[in-house]
């Protein structure tokens, strides 16, 4: 090996930018606790047939995005590439359907081979909500809102824009399938690759394409909407009132579709445009027929899931691993004893650091360059009266005190 390396589209989380992954999943976790949803964790792999079967098999995720392996028992497993599958076979192997409704959370890595871009990797991680058990569609409105509400409390909702359809139910979708597939059908020849592939398996997925030739087509392609039956307006009508009621600005797009085979009536996407191409931070959308897909009885859901890795490129960073005070010794024959007063600070809630090595000279130099507030230092005078200098690298005074003197000092001049 010429040199270390990771794997193409897996990245290392240096200090910095996961303290930004762990501040979006706090604030998630906090705004879905308070909406009274559950954190769940499932398995990072499964056997393949959780994904297979409901993600379909004209899902890019399965047809060319997938991680798939055989272990010793020569069972076919797949990485998760995305956690909704999982979550729903938990929820039916835990014979949890007599209790329903049951609302999830849940966070962790997923895995899809695709062309690693700003924001998108091979290795990523998701945040993902689930309402299941819920055929109301007030349900929907409540996943958008805690979506909402998630975005707001990150200081990211002015940035983003929601954008909202209605993908029907199936006798919608077959009625909308045959004219969509009639219109395009007069521009076969004109057609991306992926697009024509398609045609013939998932034609609703074309109107997600990003080929140029395909949106110019596709933007004079038929509303779904004008092919809903009554049922499924009156569902996305009830949305739409709702996301009215508590104020939530949205844009219907007759062109938003999901990319996974199982979603139906609701679909939505919260949008930036900071983050060029990659511009979808959080989508989902209703998904009734995926627990009857895995074996389960016939059991409605709805949630969505976001990206940690773009929301983490918008929030500002706050990362600050600065000590209050560090602890130095005149010489190593100090070190141990530094180690008592180590405790009291930490107890204290203070973030404290020994500096071991060096002259004292080098010493101050490592605590200026990581901006140490404080400064306690021992040596044979100190030892002999029983006491510690304390040095404020702030203002430059010194004073001689105890251990608790130099507690309430320091958090005093720190406000803590």
């Amino acid at each position: 090996m010429d040199k270390l390396r990771t794997v193409r589209g897996v990245n290392d989380l240096l200090p910095e930018v996961l303290d930004k992954h762990n501040q979006v999943i706090e604030t998630a976790l906090k705004i879905s606790n308070q909406y009274c949803y559950s954190q769940i964790e499932t398995p990072i792999f499964e056997f393949s047939e959780i994904f297979k079967k409901p993600l379909g098999i004209s899902s890019d995720i399965v047809t060319k995005e997938n991680y798939i392996f055989k272990d010793r028992s020569n069972d076919e497993l797949m990485l998760r590439p995305e956690g909704t599958s999982g979550v729903v076979r938990a929820f039916l192997n835990a014979g949890l359907i007599q209790d329903v409704p049951k609302r999830f959370s849940y966070y962790g890595p997923m895995f899809r081979y695709e062309r690693p871009q700003k924001g998108r990797l091979r290795q990523f991680k998701q945040f993902g909500v689930e309402c299941i058990g819920l055929s109301n569609p007030m349900a929907d409105v409540e996943v958008i809102s805690l979506g909402k509400d998630f975005l707001l409390k990150l200081g990211l909702l002015n940035s983003t824009k929601l954008k909202i359809n209605s993908l029907g139910d199936s006798e919608s979708r077959l009625n909308y399938r045959k004219f969509l597939i009639e219109y395009l059908n007069d521009y076969k020849t004109e057609l991306s690759n992926d697009s024509i592939n398609r045609l013939s398996q998932n034609p609703l997925r074309i109107l997600d394409s990003k080929n140029e030739s395909d949106r110019k087509i596709i933007f004079n392609a038929p509303n779904i909407l004008d092919y809903l039956n009554q049922e499924s307006k009156d569902k996305f009508q009830i949305v739409t009132e709702g996301l009215d009621v508590l104020g939530i600005k949205y844009d219907i797009d007759k062109n938003l579709v999901r990319g996974l085979d199982y979603y139906c009536h609701t679909a939505f996407e919260f949008i930036t445009d900071e983050l060029g191409a990659q511009g979808t931070v959080l989508a989902g959308g209703r998904y009734d027929g995926l627990s009857k897909m895995l074996g389960g009885p016939d059991t409605p859901g709805v949630g969505w899931a976001a990206g940690i890795e773009r929301l983490s490129l918008l929030v500002p960073s706050h990362f600050n691993n600065n000590p209050d005070v560090v602890l130095l010794g005149v010489s190593d024959e100090f070190n141990f004893s530094l180690l008592s007063f180590m405790e009291p600070l930490i107890n204290a809630d203070l973030k404290v650091e020994i500096l071991y090595t060096g002259s004292m000279s080098k010493k101050f130099k490592r605590a200026n360059k990581i901006n140490a507030s404080f400064a306690i230092i021992l040596g044979e005078e100190e030892v002999k009266m029983k006491i510690l200098k304390l040095k404020n690298l702030i203002t430059g005074t010194e004073e001689p005190v105890n251990i608790r003197e130099a507690v309430n000092v320091i958090k005093t001049f720190l406000n803590k």
